[in-house]
């Protein structure tokens, strides 16, 4: 039996309180669907020359607004709030919070405006500005295990000002360098919460669905991806990359039956990561067959942003602005709306353009509208609840 609330309205007496500001996901989600409904749009629009002046100046400057924009600003609501859970430790509120979020807005406008040191400095600041916020509540509580996030943080930070650099032309790497090591980075941050949460999600969502992870697995598949992303920043390309990359897709496929997706079809909440989850071992295998020119490589990238990272964003904003807001764990329909239409966009995006490659430019078009209503839903529905109290009364 599908589990979706028709109806849902908060209790007479709920708290109403403006607290937008009270725990990190709360305006970062909400930035974060706003701008992915916006910018892909306009690039799409961009894309098909239905318009003159262009939004932004070409596919790098694209790649780097969907994953140092949207992706990271995701990642920075989800690891604010999961590291005070993991911490016991207060992560940024408040006027800090707030000032982040500013900052945040402020590299989403200068990449608009010739002042490309400037967008640069504002940009890179506010990586290393989330990295050492997170830094301070792990280490104040000791909690080694997550370290790791900051050390990703701060080669986000690394790869996203060498594509600075490199646009502002002091460098003279391959236009794709910087954005490539971030994707890697931001893969690999996916995969390790993936490995986290999916599993738990499923057996609590799922009584009696036995979802489980092997300890060997989990290195092998984690550490496969890290080999990939070292290949990456040594500029390696080729047959062997192509076999590394076919072979860490077997390993995440493995890793993902596992944990029964085939169990959860009748909840939403957990389904939905799953699906998503599915895109990461078949972007491997397309980046595996790119590698060897079988494939173009957008295919790949597509696979993984569209697919994996949108999939996977749109289920964990839902649940977690849920569980945070202290809302019932089951998806509205609102929810499904919004889950059908980021997930249609992936095999819009990546399969028309490879079985019909003239319908490349009405897949992207296809592809941006149902991500922006996908988002723009999201938007719509949660805002609200992102800025008011929790249903309990209690911070956060």
């Amino acid at each position: 039996m599908t589990q979706f609330i028709t109806r849902e309205e908060p209790p007479p007496n709920a708290p109403r309180g403006f607290a937008l500001w009270e725990l990190g996901f709360r305006p970062f989600y909400l930035l974060a669907s706003i701008f992915a409904a916006l910018s892909i749009g306009l690039w799409a629009i961009q894309f098909s020359g239905l318009v003159g002046l262009p939004y932004l100046r070409g596919p790098a400057w694209h790649a780097h607004e969907m994953l140092f924009g949207f992706t990271l600003a995701v990642i920075t609501g989800f690891l604010f709030t999961a590291g005070r859970n993991w911490t016991g430790q207060p992560t940024p509120t408040g006027l800090p919070l707030a000032a982040l979020a500013l900052v945040w807005i402020a590299g989403r406008m200068l990449v608009l405006t010739p002042f490309g040191w400037a967008a640069a400095v504002v940009n890179t600041a506010f990586t290393l500005s989330v990295a050492l916020a997170l830094a301070r509540p792990l280490a104040a509580a000791g909690n080694r295990r997550n370290y790791f996030f900051v050390a990703l943080l701060l080669l986000m930070a690394a790869a996203q000002m060498t594509f600075h650099l490199e646009q502002l032309g002091v460098v003279h790497w391959p236009a794709w360098a910087g954005a490539g090591l971030g994707l890697g980075a931001v893969l690999i941050i996916m995969a390790v919460m993936a490995g986290r949460v999916i599993p738990m999600f499923t057996n609590n969502g799922v009584p009696g669905a036995g979802a489980r992870s092997s300890t060997w697995l989990e290195r092998i598949s984690i550490g496969l991806l890290v080999a990939l992303l070292v290949a990456d920043a040594l500029r390696q390309q080729g047959w062997m990359t192509a076999v590394l990359a076919l072979a860490t897709a077997l390993a995440h496929l493995a890793r993902w039956l596992l944990w029964k997706p085939w169990k959860t079809l009748g909840v939403p909440l957990v389904w939905v990561l799953h699906a998503a989850y599915l895109w990461i071992p078949i972007h491997l295998a397309l980046r595996g067959f790119a590698d060897l020119g079988w494939l173009p490589a957008s295919a790949a990238i597509h696979a993984l942003t569209v697919g994996a990272a949108g999939g996977l964003i749109i289920g964990m904003m839902t649940r977690t602005a849920r569980g945070h807001t202290a809302r019932p764990l089951r998806a509205s329909r609102m929810d499904l709306a919004c889950y059908a239409l980021v997930l249609a966009a992936a095999p819009v995006r990546v399969l028309l353009p490879l079985a019909a490659p003239g319908l490349t430019v009405q897949a992207v078009l296809g592809s941006a509208v149902l991500w922006s209503g996908g988002f723009a839903l999201y938007a719509v529905a949660y805002g609200p609840l992102l800025m008011r109290q929790r249903l309990d009364g209690k911070p956060g």
